[in-house]
């Protein structure tokens, strides 16, 4: 009995190490759990796929499974379900969701930082060929209100409501004096447009490179206008992460947050875009021409409908610029805010500043900036104005903004 006794207790003793070594396994596994970014086939992905694809994110010591994704709502509720961790977002995104203009009113959504600036274009079809001319505002709006007329309703796409392309859109037609509430404004991925406009489905987009490209070299339409031309250096796609993600595995979110700066910094090489183009173009990611990718990367844009080519040089797509690009700006979360207001989005003015310092991680993003030595810009909250809209916006008084400016 004695010798039973013995043989149970080196039993229950062996049990209990190897539970705890498994117990020890699985602690390891968890802590070491990939970090899950998502994207949507543009060209400005090319900061997250590129930190993967140089091996940055396994150089700071975090793994990450990069996927892509099929819509910009889909990122959204991914993000917010936590499916993924973060993603290559639109920069409006998480204050259209908070506001409820695209998503549960509340639902918070943080921004990283920024990933690039400029590189986005409204595209007319056909129809308008010989008609409007690139950047000829003044024609613009008398050319598509006549076509209005003709056919009660015209058209245009953008990819998510208050989204970039959602503003950049409605400020180019506020511009262009083209009457919104009679224009039909419609939400399609970014990758569907061209085939949506070869088809007849609208009479214009706004989206992200290379899609631009791609209408204009296939001969469906044409590059009216450049995104920066609208307003030069622009704020475009974000790291958006989710919220639990970043309180709960910010040292995971530092190592990626370093890996796509250095990326961007890379990016910004010009002997860099050719090899970002010939990986970025394959079909696992943006799955489209090397060559018109690489031509709007270098800023050089050929327009479709015998327009000729417009060279970009200094404010074609931008991913660091000594930091410039990458801080997320306050100011630019406020004017997005602003935008919701203007358009009828939203019946009353949010707490701008409130949201803003809720949903952007400014002290982060300085802890990361200085731990590379990257300097962070000094002009946020800062009043300024877009380049072909010279009313004043000044991010401490909104409604002074919103009294003055174009609906």
């Amino acid at each position: 009995m004695k010798t039973l006794k013995l043989n149970h207790t080196f039993l229950t003793k062996s049990l209990f190490v190897m539970l705890m070594t498994i117990s020890a396994v699985f602690s390891t596994v968890s802590a070491q759990e990939p970090v899950k970014l998502g994207f949507i086939p543009l060209t400005d992905c090319s900061p997250i796929v590129m930190a993967k694809e140089l091996g940055l994110f396994k150089k700071y010591g975090v793994e990450v499974i990069v996927t892509k994704e099929s819509s910009w709502a889909n990122v959204r509720d991914k993000i917010l379900t936590g499916e993924l961790d973060g993603a290559h977002c639109l920069y409006s995104m998480p204050f259209s969701v908070y506001t409820g203009v695209g998503g549960k009113a509340g639902s918070e959504m943080k921004i990283a930082m920024m990933l690039n600036n400029n590189g986005q274009a409204i595209t007319l079809s056909n129809d308008f060929c010989g008609k409007v001319g690139f950047k000829d505002m003044a024609k613009a709006g008398p050319v598509v209100a006549s076509k209005l007329k003709a056919e009660k309703e015209v058209t245009f796409a953008m990819t998510f409501p208050g989204g970039t392309h959602d503003l950049w859109l409605r400020n180019w037609l506020a511009l262009a004096n083209i009457n919104q509430k009679t224009s039909k404004i419609i939400t399609i991925p970014p990758p569907q447009m061209v085939a949506n406009m070869k088809v007849g489905n609208m009479d214009g987009f706004c989206v992200g490179e290379p899609w631009g490209g791609v209408a204009a070299m296939q001969k469906i339409g044409f590059t009216q206008i450049a995104t920066q031309d609208i307003w030069k250096d622009h704020p475009e796609k974000a790291l958006v992460v989710n919220k639990d993600f970043s309180a709960k595995r910010k040292a995971d979110l530092v190592k990626v947050m370093k890996a796509i700066m250095e990326a961007c910094i890379w990016l910004d090489v010009p002997a860099n875009r050719k090899k970002t183009a010939d990986i970025i173009g394959k079909a696992p990611y943006v799955n489209a021409n090397n060559d018109v990718i690489e031509d709007r990367l270098n800023g050089e844009y050929n327009l479709g409908c015998n327009l000729g080519k417009k060279i970009y040089k200094g404010d074609q797509m931008a991913f660091h610029k000594g930091g410039a690009v990458n801080f997320p700006r306050k100011s630019h979360a406020i004017w997005a805010m602003a935008q919701f207001v203007r358009f009828g989005y939203l019946k009353e003015a949010p707490d701008y500043k409130a949201i803003a310092d809720k949903l952007i991680l400014t002290d982060l993003y300085k802890q990361v900036a200085a731990s590379m030595k990257i300097k962070v810009p000094a002009d946020d909250m800062k009043p300024f104005s877009l380049t072909m809209d010279k009313t004043v916006f000044d991010p401490a008084n909104p409604a002074a903004y919103l009294k003055v400016v174009k609906k």
